[in-house]
């Protein structure tokens, strides 16, 4: 297992490398937590020994592939590419409520600084499972195993559109639900999100070549997973799947 100080690297070259972001972990300093020591950028430097350029962000409470570049040109190739949205992000999440297969989620959202955003989700959905857990008025409760592909890259786009169309994802503050997010913390000592950002896919910026990222499903995530009586997906061969618009 990887010590909580030392990051999980899934990619490495000479301009670029990923981790495997765990829960809890900011990627740079945040007013959130002045104090906090769990800054990603800071550990990989340590690690490597050398500056590291972060790509882009996840936010503290999710996980999965995150990445870096180890020189200011490399930087520069790479933004390049997230601006002009020739890359492909997908994220496990586990849901309340049964979704259905497929869909997308078209839904303006509102920045902090007061503008309003276009923003785009396509999901689909790999199982629904219901447990006799009673759920508010409900006998059991119902959950849905999905995958995201964010088209654009708001601030907390994919909880605050599962939240539009009411299928919060489990664990999520303050997107989410509360009542269900106590009821798991109770039934299952759940107490982190599941949102999971499994595989990064974008044109290498110096041999050009379609580069994939995997990032690992957390313990954490296996466990609920186990616990909902969810099947194991096989996220290995996603790259040959398509999610339907």
């Amino acid at each position: 297992m990887v010590s909580p100080y030392e990051c999980e690297i899934i990619f490495k070259d000479e301009h670029l490398v990923a981790i495997n972001k765990p829960y809890g972990y900011f990627v740079h300093k945040s007013s959130l937590d002045a104090t906090s020591d769990k800054i990603l950028m800071k550990l990989l430097r340590d690690q490597l020994g050398q500056y590291v350029y972060p790509v882009h962000r996840l936010d503290r409470k999710t996980t999965g592939v995150l990445l870096f570049a180890l020189d200011k040109e490399s930087l520069a190739l790479v933004n390049r590419a997230f601006e002009q949205r020739s890359t492909t992000k997908f994220y496990l999440a586990i849901c309340r409520g049964f979704m259905p297969e497929n869909g997308s989620i078209d839904h303006p959202l509102l920045h902090e600084s007061g503008k309003i955003q276009e923003a785009k989700t396509l999901f689909t959905c790999l199982q629904h499972r219901e447990i006799n857990i009673p759920s508010y008025k409900f006998q059991t409760s119902r959950y849905s195993l999905i995958v995201f592909q964010p088209l654009t890259g708001r601030m907390h786009q994919i909880r605050r559109h599962a939240a539009h169309i009411f299928h919060p994802i489990i664990g999520d503050r303050p997107h989410g639900c509360n009542k269900q997010n106590k009821l798991l913390l109770e039934t299952f000592q759940l107490s982190q999100m599941l949102l999971h950002a499994f595989q990064l896919k974008f044109d290498h910026p110096y041999h050009k070549k379609e580069l994939t990222i995997q990032a690992a499903i957390p313990e954490e995530f296996i466990r609920i997973m186990a616990q909902m009586n969810f099947d194991h997906p096989d996220l290995a061969n996603w790259t040959n799947l398509q999610i339907v618009d």
